[in-house]
């Protein structure tokens, strides 16, 4: 489904909140071609993908019981540069963390990721916005056994604790796979790599492992792919002499 033909499959949809109070999505009012024209020119290639600007105009987003305001034209305000570039802020928790949508180089609108910054870690959790509809709907019904909420109170704490989804660069250089081996060698020797590249909702990593200093983080210019600098262990003399 394109996402307005999934936003449009839910409006007929009945909830019940944890009171036993029904309700319904209600539609925020949808942009002007002027406002959308607007939009593009926050984005790649300063166009907005044909089944998006069909939703704008009939929508720009939603309001959901349980949830902040759910926005489709949040285009270049959630920040984070250094992981998404080019990003639309769909919604936030009310404690820091949001889901967003990734827009490529070439003004593509893909994946959509939460990003957590306690503990700091980005999961892919929808792979297109249709899907993140649905997903929302799916929360509407099934509430703690949902995609969002399994996500947003579990998956987490396991890449955080468990494993922080990183590869180290001298394997990756040595893969037979070209995208990520010559992406590893443009890396310096303390980088970590993390690769999201088809993989399945719920597969993430710890961006925060390695400390707060994200300045130096690299993202590759069309594909899934990051790498983060893992701080080195300066010897005595170096630490004495501020080396």
């Amino acid at each position: 489904m394109t996402p307005i033909q999934q936003l449009k499959s839910i409006l007929t949809e009945q909830y019940v909140s944890e009171d036993g109070d029904e309700y319904k999505i209600e539609l925020k009012q949808g942009l002007t071609d002027q406002q959308i024209d607007d939009l593009a020119k926050r984005v790649p290639m300063r166009q907005i993908p044909a089944e998006i600007r069909e939703l704008l105009k009939f929508a720009c987003g939603f309001e959901f019981y349980g949830l902040e305001e759910i926005t489709f034209d949040g285009i270049g305000e959630f920040g984070f540069e250094e992981f998404f570039p080019n990003s639309v802020q769909l919604m936030g928790d009310g404690f820091g963390n949001f889901w967003i949508l990734d827009i490529d180089s070439n003004g593509n609108w893909g994946s959509v990721f939460y990003v957590c910054h306690s503990p700091a870690v980005i999961v892919k959790h929808s792979d297109n916005l249709s899907q993140f509809i649905e997903h929302i709907n799916e929360f509407g019904k099934n509430d703690s056994n949902s995609n969002l909420d399994i996500i947003h109170e579990k998956v987490v704490i396991d890449i955080w604790n468990q494993n922080n989804g990183f590869i180290d660069t001298e394997t990756a250089r040595q893969s037979s796979d070209a995208i990520l081996e010559k992406f590893a060698l443009s890396l310096p020797d303390n980088f970590a790599i993390a690769d999201l590249r088809n993989k399945p909702n719920q597969t993430g990593f710890a961006w925060g492992k390695f400390g707060p200093n994200i300045d130096k983080a690299k993202r590759h210019e069309t594909e899934l792919i990051w790498g983060i600098e893992k701080p080195t262990n300066k010897g005595l003399l170096s630490k004495l002499f501020g080396r």
